[in-house]
């Protein structure tokens, strides 16, 4: 039976919805024919249409593919799905479906948030960091030259169904890349998860279902409390930052062919290290932290070809900069993280290298 997380949001307008996880592609499908657009618009990309094109041959389905990869989380990739929408006749009273990863999601939510001022989107995240992570939340945005994520908007999706079994499309990459978001969760929040996480290896790279459920429900719980306590990321919210101001610059260096997830793991044992020598984390877990992710097979240095005080200057490009000063989520032990660490370039380049 699938099982229901309730992300509840209830300010000015109420944007509750509920993460359904554990529920087949099929039923998906099923659940969507019971929302009342007249016209439905699958967004997805080369990958992952393939796998269930089937699914939406209907008539009242629309899909739309765009190529795979980061380099479609663009504002030409927006103009042109934009345009195709409007020539299919999609108004306010359509459905926007995000069907993929990060980057489909990111994208087709933010075409939803701007498209006619806004029309409902539903996320059926297809990987593991869509599912513990991006989909969640109502982050929607594209990349710009100088920095991820900089042109996106806050809106929430209506649901977010969690297809588990589409894990077993993934290559182990892509499945690692995942597993980073996961111990950052692990990291930031939960010491227990911490734990499992080093005790159950074996079965989650195996990717048994039951234990991929667990992992997959706790990280949705933890996303949901964090943005239902900050859902416009004016203070708390940024504790899901970590590892992600270095690691974001790790990957528009690399030009995104380090992705997302290993950017993150490198990102963390650099974070890692900067809070253990600035003497708010103990040694120890830094290194455990350092050790976990080798375990689920996930880089932990930075790559020759790409310098450090160039990383750190792209640091400086990140939305979370003001006055000169980068703000970091950095960690004071497993389980817990300190929000708005200000450092300068010059003493975080100091903290990674001493």
């Amino acid at each position: 039976m699938p099982t229901k997380v309730r992300v509840r949001l209830r300010g000015v307008i109420d944007n509750s919805y509920d993460i359904v996880i554990g529920i087949k592609i099929g039923g998906i499908v099923h659940g969507l024919l019971e929302f009342p657009s007249l016209k439905k618009f699958v967004i997805t990309d080369s990958n992952v249409g393939p796998l269930y094109r089937t699914y939406f041959k209907r008539p009242d389905f629309h899909l739309l593919t765009v190529p795979a990869g980061e380099r479609s989380k663009s504002r030409r990739s927006k103009e042109l799905l934009e345009n195709n929408l409007l020539a299919l006749g999609a108004n306010r009273d359509s459905l926007i479906v995000a069907l993929g990863g990060g980057m489909v999601g990111d994208l087709a939510g933010f075409v939803a948030a701007t498209l006619l001022r806004g029309i409902p989107y539903i996320q059926i995240p297809t990987t593991l960091l869509a599912q513990v992570d991006s989909s969640i939340g109502g982050k929607v945005a594209i990349d710009h030259p100088l920095g991820k994520n900089l042109i996106g908007a806050f809106y929430q999706p209506q649901k977010v169904y969690i297809d588990i079994g589409a894990l077993k499309t993934l290559p182990d990459r892509e499945f690692s890349n995942g597993l980073a978001e996961v111990i950052k969760y692990a990291a930031i929040l939960d010491s227990e998860l911490f734990d499992e996480l080093e005790q159950k290896q074996s079965k989650i790279l195996s990717r048994d279902e039951k234990s991929l459920l667990n992992i997959i429900k706790r990280c949705c719980e933890l996303k949901k409390s964090v943005v239902e306590e900050d859902e416009k990321e004016t203070d708390y919210r940024r504790i899901l930052n970590f590892g992600h101001t270095i690691g974001h610059a790790i990957e528009r260096l690399s030009k995104y062919r380090i992705p997302h997830g290993q950017a993150v793991a490198i990102g963390m044992v650099a974070e890692s290290t900067m809070s253990s020598h600035l003497g708010i984390l103990p040694a120890r877990h830094a290194e455990r932290i350092t050790s976990l992710l080798k375990m689920y097979n996930l880089p932990t240095e930075i790559p020759s070809t790409i310098k450090l005080e160039a990383i750190m200057r792209a640091t400086l490009q990140d939305k979370k900069v003001h006055r000169g000063m980068t703000h970091y989520t950095l960690l004071e032990r497993i389980g817990r993280a300190r929000v708005g660490v200000r450092l300068s370039l010059k003493q975080a380049r100091l903290l990674v290298q001493s």
